[in-house]
């Protein structure tokens, strides 16, 4: 069982993350991909390095497919975290995997369509999501960056490096966008249309921050 507070070094969350379920019925419309534990954990670690993960934050985790992100979060230091997530199969893996690393107290699984409910800005200090990258559905990823926009609070973002418009679509709205590392992103043949047994494809990560008069939380840095 993890500690009930502070960060775990990068290895140990790693390891922690790999373990937990996966979602195993993916659908394709919703282009669930799993980001895997290696690559959740040094993103995360990076989220740290900006101190955007601090004691009491409170984090938004945007299609959560199996909750990684926002479990790796709480693990990382994080005071609490909601998973936001569609989908009722992988809520229900979300709900096992914040069940089996004893953190029902601190992380929240929440049924949720992005860009249609509403979700509490005053709620959180960080956003961190993987969303549709639009492979299937063009603009599947504009409602959840409407919703960082909503939130009001600094996010990290992870999209395609083939994306374009990312910076475009915040710089629009006056908050600012910095792209800081990239990886490679593997792709299982979860779906029909793949024909190779494993791909990947280049991700980049973003960090997005409001301007300082749109902020929702000015005394928590």
């Amino acid at each position: 069982m993890p500690p009930p507070c502070g960060a775990m070094r990068l290895r140990s969350l790693a390891i922690a993350l790999s373990k937990l379920a996966s979602v195993q019925e993916k659908k394709l419309e919703l282009e669930q991909y799993q980001t895997d534990g290696e690559l959740a954990a040094r993103w995360i670690s990076d989220i740290l390095f900006f101190d955007d993960i601090f004691d009491g934050c409170r984090v938004a985790d945007l299609g959560s497919g199996n909750g990684i992100l926002g479990i790796g979060a709480v693990l990382a230091g994080a005071e609490s975290s909601t998973l936001f997530e569609i989908d009722e199969d992988s809520c229900s893996v979300c709900t096992n995997n914040v069940q089996s690393l004893g953190l029902d107290e601190r992380v929240k699984v929440s049924q949720t369509r992005i860009g249609i409910d509403k979700i509490p800005s005053e709620d959180f200090d960080l956003v961190i999501t993987n969303p549709p990258w639009g492979r299937q559905n063009l603009r599947a990823d504009r409602p959840f960056f409407e919703a960082i926009l909503s939130i009001g609070s600094k996010a990290h973002l992870m999209h395609s490096a083939e994306a374009t418009h990312v910076a475009k679509f915040f710089n629009d709205s006056g908050w600012s966008a910095e792209s800081y590392g990239e990886s490679d992103f593997a792709l299982p043949a979860a779906y029909e249309h793949h024909s190779r047994t494993r791909d990947r494809t280049r991700a980049v990560f973003w960090r997005l921050t409001p301007p300082k008069s749109h902020q929702t939380h000015p005394d928590r840095s």
